[in-house]
């Protein structure tokens, strides 16, 4: 377990992103927590469709949105920089 990682989502871990900082995925892929967030948010994928979708169990998505729950403002924080950059680059 990394120093900066929530023992209470011990599937969750963070890994350095493209731009330097440290981002939390699902332990084992490189699936962000905020792309689970936004099929679930913006898209309004169930877990199961996220399941399907991202070839997950439902259980990985439960803990991914529940590690949203407890860390939904550093998330929050992360889409709304990408989405700035994305801006941007249109």
């Amino acid at each position: 377990m990394k120093q900066n990682d929530d023992r209470t989502f011990p599937e969750i871990t963070y890994v350095r992103g493209a731009s330097g900082e440290l981002v939390p995925v699902l332990r084992g892929t490189r699936l962000r927590v905020q792309t689970v967030v936004t099929a679930a948010q913006k898209w309004g994928f169930s877990p199961i469709q996220i399941a399907t979708e991202y070839d997950l169990s439902e259980a990985q998505v439960n803990e991914v949105l529940a590690f949203y729950a407890a860390h939904s403002q550093e998330i929050d924080a992360s889409i709304a920089a990408e989405q700035i950059i994305e801006a941007a680059n249109v």
